[in-house]
């Protein structure tokens, strides 16, 4: 570490952050956006956002208490003082003998030695929390003794790389799931200079000057990056351990205190309205373990006028401020991939996690809320564990509301279906339904529908028997709570019952969209033993959920397998009805959120039977439609758009998006199946870099490789799709006009070019060039 101002801290820019999306992190600014900006979010957006100004209010942490007077006196005093105290040895040496007191005091002395920062029940209770939350760091630490001459390059890239990643994770679990972040990664060289990236201070040949990283906060401040930025500090040192002990050494403990300390005065000092509480996180890095310190402390009772500030300093870390230091243990693992389930890295996720609470104040979820739900996935796997040793069993049970579990003969019941999580019907059978707004209603089995499954048939009405009708069978409630239910079937029917039902609250009707018939529960035949109209009785049919509704088609999956590809005229005339459909739902701001082959089917149109075209298409399984911003669609691999899988949401032309594929798959396009969000990402943004999906379609119809090409522009974007402008050109080309997609009426690129980023991760990066505007436009005409 170098102490002490250096000339060419002059002319060092504000420090900028990684600017990697959830594929790829891309180092090649250039040199006219590092010394022009303050610094990009670190959240891979599609464009560069302004600076994001953070919410300041008080959290449940202790306040400082504030200077009598913040006069320029005072602040000159401080500053001056902060300027003295630029000499780690010397500050170190005035604390060391301290530290190894505090440090080697016997453990349970607790006012005499240091206490940690967390508690083991609060690490618990986060690591509850974040199951299934995924943290994605690019940038693997090197960790092998025969590195190459750039290991110490390639350590400050995976230690950048690790702190993007824990503030992106944190804010999108806990604050916000979309926009910017409201912090950027820089690098100082010492207390008070000005602020590197570390791709900068590479190329300067500075990289051995950089004293740690720092997790800024974005402010409305000139463009300069300030050390009252700091929302959280990290040093990376060599070696961080006392000994043979995971501990912290007393070396890094008093490092980590001096840049506290200058953190805190930085804080005090500040003309903007910063982070109100008198503490700060300090996390202490080496190439296998970290540990944290934190410092707190009121400022104020500094004696800034004494001659000595380096004794007055050792005085009030003594005397006035808190110091609690974690234990150690391993980040990284011998691959250089962060155990982020471990103790080690739960410490420094805790440590930010209260860090971006003093900025941001308190999370809209907490932890003990998304921690909750960790019995429910518990009780949930038992049930589903109950259920496959009930089918399997070779002497079935039954298990009581009292907890006792009785044996009985299987003579007594002529099947094991009863105890299966699903009902199972044959062809003929009768059931009779319990619909709340339509009474009761018959319905006649005829068959299972393609592909043999045992939950989704063809019936038809007792009242009505002219026309066939889907009818989907819910997850037999068994005798477990409703929340148990078996999800898949839940989003079929009883989800899938409730956004029909909203399509129809909000008057949208078409042809392209199924419809509810009835819906409601399976009333069975004999007596029923339920007390009230909710409860269920012994009986295996009784209180099963079940939902009819029309047309009956067959999915697409099952035509391409057995017909092959289609023509360019079924290819177009499935585009368009599918734009039907999904703009129909929009009016009621609803998106399908699942569209795959499985999902959408061809039926055959009454009213044209008979003639040339004589099908439709229409999307089904809107059970897993998105409705809120809190919704998550399904996620498909092949299907589901960039956006869903980067960031489990929809954007407003996902579903877009997976028609896109859905359209390259019927007509022959090669579909690999992916083993993971990552090669599915990148199997998109290879295909779409090279143009694989537009030249398959424009194989078939120039028209679908130019609404390809207009979907491209806007994925990822806020941008919403023009349907009636694609709709027009489709429904023209199937009524046979001259022209058939060979030219574009102007009105179709109304997006504004100049707005256009980057399509989530599928047209390169970077915003797009004049060129390539032009190019753009040309390939709609």
């Amino acid at each position: 570490m170098k102490s002490g101002l250096e000339e060419n801290d002059l002319d060092s820019s504000p420090g900028q952050s990684l600017t990697g999306s959830f594929r790829k992190i891309n180092f090649g600014i250039p040199q006219s956006e590092l010394d022009s900006s303050p610094g990009h979010s670190i959240n891979g957006s599609f464009r560069k956002s302004s600076s994001v100004v953070s919410s300041r209010s008080m959290s449940g942490f202790s306040t400082s208490s504030k200077l009598t007077s913040n006069s320029r006196r005072m602040l000159k005093a401080l500053k001056d003082y902060a300027r003295s105290l630029i000499n780690l040895e010397l500050f170190t040496q005035n604390i060391e003998d301290w530290v190894l007191q505090k440090t080697h005091s016997d453990s349970d002395n607790v006012e005499y030695s240091f206490k940690s920062p967390f508690s083991i029940d609060e690490m618990r209770e986060l690591d509850l929390a974040l199951e299934g939350v995924l943290f994605q760091q690019l940038y693997r630490m090197p960790c092998s003794a025969y590195a190459s001459d750039g290991m110490k390059e390639d350590e400050y890239f995976a230690v950048e790389d690790f702190l993007c990643a824990i503030v992106s994770g944190l804010w999108r679990t806990f604050w916000r799931k979309s926009g910017p972040l409201p912090y950027f990664i820089s690098c100082p060289r010492h207390p008070g200079s000005k602020f590197y990236t570390v791709e900068k201070a590479i190329s300067r040949g500075s990289l051995e000057d950089l004293c740690g990283l720092a997790i800024m906060s974005k402010t409305e401040s000139d463009g300069h990056v300030r050390w009252d930025q700091v929302l959280e500090y990290t040093l990376f040192r060599s070696d961080i351990l006392s000994g043979c002990e995971l501990k912290l050494s007393s070396s890094s403990i008093c490092e980590a205190i001096f840049y506290g300390v200058h953190i805190l005065i930085a804080r005090r000092m500040s003309k903007f309205n910063t982070s109100d509480s008198d503490s700060v996180f300090v996390l202490v890095f080496d190439s296998k373990y970290g540990g944290v310190v934190k410092l707190g402390g009121d400022i104020g009772r500094l004696d800034v006028n004494s001659p000595n500030p380096y004794l007055s300093v050792s005085e009030w870390i003594k005397h006035h401020a808190d110091v609690e230091v974690s234990s150690v243990d391993q980040v990284w693992n011998k691959l250089g991939n962060a155990n982020w389930g471990d103790l080690g890295t739960l410490q420094i996720l805790l440590a930010t996690f209260y860090s971006m609470i003093q900025w941001n104040g308190p999370p809209r979820k907490s932890i003990s809320t998304l921690a909750s739900d960790h019995s429910f996935r518990i009780w949930k796997r038992r049930a589903e564990c109950h259920l496959m040793e009930n089918q399997n069993a070779l002497v079935p049970f039954q298990q009581k509301h009292q907890g006792e579990i009785v044996e009985f003969d299987q003579g007594e019941r002529p099947s094991f279906d009863k105890f299966s999580s699903h009902l199972k019907l044959r062809q003929g059978e009768i059931l009779l339904l319990d619909d709340q707004q339509q009474g009761h209603k018959s319905f006649q089995i005829k068959d299972s529908l393609v592909g043999g499954s045992y939950f989704l048939y063809t019936a038809i009405s007792l009242d009505y028997p002219a026309g066939l009708l889907t009818l989907y069978v819910g997850a037999h409630p068994s005798r477990l709570e409703p929340s148990w239910e078996d999800m898949s079937l839940w989003y079929q029917v009883q989800r899938q019952t409730k956004v029909l039902n909203i399509l129809k609250q909000h008057g949208v009707a078409s042809k392209h969209l199924p419809e509810i018939v009835a819906s409601g529960r399976i009333l069975h035949s004999g007596p029923c033993k339920k007390q009230n109209h909710g409860d269920r009785c012994d009986h295996p049919w009784c209180g099963t959920p079940i939902l009819v509704a029309s047309p009956v088609g067959e999915p697409l999956s099952f035509v391409v397998a057995r017909d092959g590809a289609f023509s360019a005229e079924e290819a177009t005339r499935c585009c368009r009805d599918c734009l039907m459909a999904l703009r129909s739902a929009t009016v009621a701001n609803v998106q399908h959120g699942d569209i795959c082959p499985e999902n959408i089917v061809r039926v055959i149109d009454p009213q044209l039977q008979g003639g040339r075209n004589r099908f439709i298409y229409v999307p089904t399984s809107w059970g897993r439609a998105v409705l809120e911003d809190r919704d998550s669609p399904s996620i498909n691999l092949r299907f589901s758009s960039s956006h869903a899988l980067q960031h489990g949401k929809l954007c407003p032309s996902s579903d877009a998006e997976s028609l896109i594929y859905l359209l390259f798959f019927i007509c022959g396009g090669t579909m690999q199946q992916q083993e993971s969000i990552e090669s599915a990402l990148q199997w998109r943004e290879e295909s779409w870099a090279k143009r694989l999906i537009q030249q398959k379609l424009g194989d078939v119809s120039a028209l679908l490789k130019a609404f390809a090409d207009y979907v491209d522009s806007l994925c990822g974007t806020p941008y919403p799709v023009d349907y009636d402008i694609w709709l027009n050109r489709l429904s023209r080309a199937m009524e046979g006009s001259t022209d058939r997609g060979k030219m574009i009426e102007q009105a179709a690129i109304t997006l504004n070019l100049e707005d256009v980023a980057e399509s989530s991760g599928t047209s390169g990066a970077g915003s797009l060039s004049i060129s390539e505007k032009q190019a753009l436009v040309g390939s709609f005409l």
